[in-house]
């Protein structure tokens, strides 16, 4: 069995994984929150019978396995259901306790990549620049057949569902500006942001000058989600003791990330550190978590800062991320910012809090039921004539992007970032 937590940080308080899935009542109020219960209708795949499973398992009654890997590992961690719940049952949580539970050891292409960004994050990028220059050039496609036949269909599909393929990531385009005095805030580079989609980074950069000031760029580690997320908890603190020091090695300022599945996993550090003997480290994350920021928050905060739309232009929608509405509780702000840089052309579409199936690699593992779920958004975005989706993470711009691509190319996914960077350089 793979190492788990043990204990949980709750809206109760820190709880044992026991009393935090005892929690739960069964009301069932959470269910039509669930996106994967909603597209399936069957308990196994809801929260409440998420949560029993976890119980079962703990009260050693558990007499399936295999049916209870396949619950735990369809569910998005989305977090709607804790967001729907009068108890805040944190179902996300407790269902990454259960996988961990009953995965045994990660899968060793997990553990190799999570060992790569603790120890060597510089051969990890270069393995990347190699794999990017393969899809450019068109190899990674001819090579995804051999991919599945040697049992990695995910990396295979991970290929065919990305279309972005960057040969310079972020730490090419702005290191220089780590060396910047006396910063207005410091900017912590996500990896999708950092590998994948440098060009958020650098929106993210040029509209952070303009709001708050000349920032300086953090060149952190990775933050650890992935490592967390896929069975590898001691890398994961290793990560987050890493960025906890670095942070503490350069200024007080305001750290503020752009990714919101990465910053709502930093504000989550405290939980790594809930044994006794971690209590030091335990302190020092939540001084840490005082500091962080999501992107998405100061463009809300200093709207007012932002140029007025007047003119009529293309009609631009909204679509939450899970980890910054669910995971943070962050709603109205990015609004707010959006709605001036869009003016009039702002709409709001129905179920934009809805997950899209992204979740990380859940719509490279699970794509028939990720596909149905962006179905039904992008059905939501062509409902509302958008030509524009913001967003806030990278796991839902590829997502999107995968699925206007597939279903209505008349519409485009950009972050947030990119949209506010836009209106201030106008």
């Amino acid at each position: 069995m793979a190492e788990t937590l043990g204990r949980l940080l709750t809206d109760l308080g820190e709880r044992s994984l026991y009393d935090a899935v005892s929690q739960c009542s069964r009301c069932g109020y959470c269910e039509q929150a669930c996106p994967t219960y909603v597209a399936t209708g069957e308990e196994s795949k809801s929260p409440r019978g998420r949560n029993q499973i976890v119980r079962l398992m703990l009260e050693g009654k558990l007499d399936d396995p295999k049916a209870a890997l396949e619950s735990l590992s369809t569910c998005l961690t989305c977090g709607a259901c804790t967001t729907a719940c009068y108890a805040k049952v944190p179902v996300a949580d407790i269902v990454l306790e259960g996988r961990r539970m009953l995965a045994g050891k990660p899968h060793w292409l997990t553990k190799r990549v999570s060992s790569l960004m603790v120890k060597s994050p510089r051969i990890f990028a270069f393995l990347l620049r190699i794999g990017f220059v393969l899809k450019k050039i068109g190899v990674s496609k001819l090579g995804r057949p051999i991919l599945r036949a040697c049992g990695l269909s995910v990396l295979a599909s991970m290929d065919a569902h990305t279309d972005e393929a960057p040969f310079w990531n972020l730490d090419d385009l702005v290191k220089s500006r780590e060396k910047t005095d006396g910063p207005a805030y410091r900017y912590f580079a996500a990896c999708g942001t950092r590998y994948l989609f440098p060009r958020v980074g650098t929106a993210t950069l040029d509209a952070l000058d303009e709001l708050k000031g000349k920032g300086a760029y953090l060149n952190n580690p990775c933050c650890g989600l992935l490592a967390h997320n896929y069975g590898e908890l001691e890398d994961a603190r290793k990560l987050a003791k890493k960025n906890i020091e670095h942070a503490e090695k350069n200024g007080g300022e305001l750290i503020i990330g752009d990714d919101s599945s990465c910053v709502a996993h930093l504000k989550t550090y405290p939980q790594l550190f809930l044994k006794p003997e971690d209590s030091e480290w335990r302190a020092r994350a939540e001084k840490f978590v005082k500091r962080i920021k999501d992107a998405i928050e100061i463009y809300g905060e200093s709207s007012d800062m932002l140029p007025p739309k007047t003119a009529e232009g293309v009609e631009t929608t909204y679509h939450d991320s899970c980890r910054a509405i669910n995971g943070q509780g962050i709603k109205e702000l990015p609004r707010q910012a959006a709605r001036r840089a869009a003016g009039a052309s702002f709409c709001e579409m129905a179920g934009s809090d809805a997950c899209c199936g992204g979740a990380g690699a859940f719509g490279f593992v699970h794509e028939s039921l990720s596909d149905d779920l962006l179905k039904t958004k992008v059905g939501n975005v062509a409902a509302v004539q958008a030509g524009v989706v913001l967003t806030s993470s990278t796991s839902c711009l590829i997502q999107l992007a995968r699925g206007l691509r597939k279903y209505y190319p008349e519409a485009k996914a950009l972050h947030l970032s990119e949209f506010v960077a836009g209106a201030l350089r106008k």
